[in-house]
């Protein structure tokens, strides 16, 4: 594998410019169209309080890369479909690196499923309009595998070989399906009630009610894990004892004033559990109330006195 291309050049996707684009040179692009395309070309992107100007092409121009990299938002992956199968060639290793448990799915029914790898993407990132921050020390960076196969293939081997000249931290992970369902059940349980209730993750340590919320979310996606065959374990709010202060993207999305990926999470869980004949009222709940405060932020509720 040479050539990767991006396609989503959020907070997620910055990650990966910084730590692609001065390794792979031209052998790197961001795919976009259009005004994104022009803005993207003339205004860079503030990354770590360095203006990146990454190589910016159509996905017809990316055509046939070896890898691509989807990190758009959850909401604007149905739209972006005939962008990913404009790049797709016959060898793309596709790689979503959004949240969530469908993505691979949705994505693999428009270029077929033998194109998809998993993976999981940890990282603590902020975004603010055109600059992005993020601890390149303490990010984690990209999981990754091939659905059940417990040893690297090949393709998994020329991945990591690829990222290996970069500065993109991964690891190839065997287990990939349970991995990416514990970071499932992580974002629904911990993204949404800190997000209802406007603080830091720390309330899941101090206090004992939005522990009790956020482990009734977690249990939810845990039975519908395990009518997959696969353990997420149990919830442990001692987890963030190091970071009560954390504000996840759900909550910063909402600051922010931005709609929020409440459908990739709690919608997810309530439309597989109503599939799956189960009930999640803590996630229906969720769903409701984070749906309401983004009309808040639309200002639907300025109620003429």
């Amino acid at each position: 594998m040479k050539t990767v291309a991006l396609l989503g050049a959020g907070a997620v996707g910055a990650y990966f410019i910084w730590g692609m684009q001065d390794a792979l040179g031209a052998d790197f692009c961001v795919i976009a169209r259009g005004e994104r395309k022009t803005r993207l070309e003339k205004e860079g992107l503030w990354i770590n309080d360095r203006l990146f100007h990454p190589l910016v092409k159509t996905p017809e121009e990316a055509h046939g890369v070896d890898l691509l990299l989807v990190s758009t938002k959850y909401g604007a992956l149905p739209s972006v479909l005939p962008d990913i199968r404009a790049a797709v060639g016959e060898h793309t290793a596709v790689i979503s690196l959004l949240n969530g448990v469908d993505s691979e799915e949705i994505i693999g029914k428009s270029v077929g499923m033998d194109h998809m790898m998993y993976a999981v993407m940890r990282i603590a990132a902020e975004r603010d309009e055109n600059r992005v921050f993020f601890d390149p020390a303490a990010t984690q960076g990209v999981y990754f595998g091939e659905a059940g196969r417990h040893e690297p293939t090949a393709r998994v081997r020329e991945v990591l070989e690829l990222l290996g000249r970069t500065r993109v931290n991964h690891r190839f992970f065997p287990d990939i399906l349970t991995t990416l369902w514990i970071k499932f059940a992580g974002n629904v349980s911990n993204n949404l009630p800190q997000a209802i209730l406007g603080a830091g993750v720390g309330i899941y340590v101090t206090s004992a009610h939005a522990a009790f919320i956020a482990r009734s979310m977690w249990d939810e996606v845990a039975r519908l894990a395990a009518a997959r065959g696969i353990d997420v374990g149990s919830f442990n709010p001692e987890a963030w004892a190091g970071r009560k202060n954390a504000r996840f993207s759900t909550l910063q999305d909402l600051d922010h004033k931005r709609h929020t990926e409440v459908d990739m999470l709690a919608g997810t869980v309530i439309r597989l559990s109503q599939e799956a004949g189960l009930s999640a009222p803590y996630c229906t709940f969720a769903y409701h109330a984070v749906k309401a405060l983004e009309e808040k932020n639309d200002g639907r509720f300025d109620f003429d006195r």
